[in-house]
């Protein structure tokens, strides 16, 4: 059995690769840049606890780059629908920070657009509303 590396023939395809190539950059900057992926999300730790820096570079990286890269190698609209779940659960989850933990900031709005985007470009791709 040969692999070959899929690339995105039809104009949804490529904004469900996008999406997958921003989840991929993101969890690249979280698993080798952890002190800056945690100024950007308005995180930061304590000389008590260095093992904090094990977050961004093991739990928070490991899913981004395990979604990401199995969408861009296999382009399966499963694993596109995956994608586009996941960021919209997380939309959702900063949705709900926003109305009940005080979190009406300009940051969340930001970060709320940016992630439902990430989330409808993959998700119109698997529902048929860009070929």
């Amino acid at each position: 059995m040969d692999f070959a590396f899929p690339m995105p023939v039809s104009q949804g395809e490529w904004l469900a690769w996008s999406s997958a190539i921003v989840t991929v950059l993101i969890g690249l900057v979280l698993l080798f840049a952890p002190r800056l992926s945690l100024r950007i999300l308005r995180l930061e730790t304590t000389a008590a606890h260095p093992e904090a820096l094990s977050e961004p570079r093991a739990t928070m990286s490991g899913f981004y780059l395990g979604v990401g890269i199995c969408a861009i190698l296999l382009a399966q609209p499963l694993i596109y629908m995956t994608l586009g779940v996941s960021w919209l659960l997380t939309a959702f989850g900063r949705l709900i920070s926003i109305l009940s933990d005080k979190g009406n900031t300009l940051y969340n709005w930001f970060s709320l657009i940016v992630e439902l985007v990430l989330a409808g470009l993959p998700l119109a791709f698997v529902f048929g509303f860009v070929p």
